[in-house]
């Protein structure tokens, strides 16, 4: 078995056994004017470090860049990304004096998600505002690059599973927008007439994910033998997922959404409630205070970097 991962000119190569990536190599150099760099260790400026069986990406360098960007190399630290305010308005302020440097580090923040995905809902904020930034946005701006000041070592840590299965976490902030009501999901922000409709977008947006990863090993020869579990902190949600009745309620809800239910009734998924204290993706939606933050950050799998490599 071989996988290769083909980015323009960057490839990354694993196979189930030495002989099968040495020939495979052999024939690809004999083809293509290519360089065997070894072992993986940068791929499109994520860093890759091993140990044993666990992979830790990092974009330290990359981070520390838009620091210094930001004219901010010896600024203080702070505990969270994002304070627990409503979310930015678009009209909080005076304009921004200097609106292309915070297009400029908003995009910037965007590719650092990859791997710092505990920033994704202040970048989410602050993009929201590219077109007529405001001193209000860009304060908040300043304010993820003083978290990342204190994080700038922490990473993404990839670890081996024996027993493959999926578990999601979907949330949603019900009309949060302060300019256009809108609700804030891990996906997309909607327009929505209830929590319960909100919370079920969240609910499809995520299960279309899962059917992404689900095919996605399928053909990778790794089928998933379990139904996928979405947890869900919304119970009217978690009742329409399995509710085969079309009742009054829920007739302004699209049917393309309806097809939950058909994967839940088919065993593919299954959508079950979870407090609000448990429900991770609260880390995508909205500001969390630092005890609910880092314990979210945690059960991420964002940590510093692997004992062995602190420092390198």
């Amino acid at each position: 078995m071989a996988y290769l991962l083909i980015y323009v000119d960057d490839i990354i190569l694993t196979t189930s056994n030495d002989s099968l990536r040495a020939t495979l190599i052999h024939q690809l150099a004999a083809e293509f004017d290519m360089k065997d760099l070894g072992p993986l260790s940068h791929f499109l400026g994520i860093n890759v470090t091993r140990q044993h069986d666990t992979m830790f990406l990092s974009q330290q360098s990359y981070a520390l860049d838009i620091i210094d960007r930001a004219g901010m190399s010896s600024c203080k630290s702070v505990a969270t990304p994002v304070d627990t305010k409503s979310k930015l308005s678009a009209s909080s302020s005076d304009p921004f004096e200097y609106p292309t440097l915070y297009r400029s580090l908003a995009g910037a923040l965007q590719y650092l998600t990859f791997t710092r995905p505990d920033i994704s809902y202040a970048v989410q904020q602050v993009c929201m505002h590219m077109h007529s930034p405001r001193i209000d946005h860009w304060n908040s701006l300043k304010r993820i690059i003083r978290y990342l000041q204190g994080t700038t070592s922490f990473g993404l840590t990839l670890g081996a599973f024996r027993d493959l299965s999926l578990r999601t976490y979907t949330d949603a902030d019900w009309a949060g927008c302060p300019d256009t009501r809108r609700s804030t999901s891990g996906y997309c922000a909607v327009v929505s007439r209830s929590s319960a409709e909100a919370e079920y977008r969240g609910v499809a947006n995520v299960v279309a994910e899962l059917c992404w990863i689900r095919n996605l090993l399928l053909e990778l020869r790794r089928p998933l033998r379990k139904a996928s579990v979405v947890y869900c902190d919304n119970i009217s949600a978690v009742y329409l997922s399995g509710n085969p009745v079309q009742h009054q309620r829920t007739k302004h809800i699209e049917l393309d959404i309806h097809f939950v239910r058909d994967l839940v009734q088919r065993g593919d998924v299954r959508i079950l409630h979870i407090p609000s204290r448990y429900q991770i993706a609260d880390i995508f939606t909205k500001g969390l205070p630092r005890v609910l933050f880092d314990d979210f950050r945690s059960s991420l799998s964002i940590r510093p970097p692997l004992a062995s490599t602190a420092g390198v």
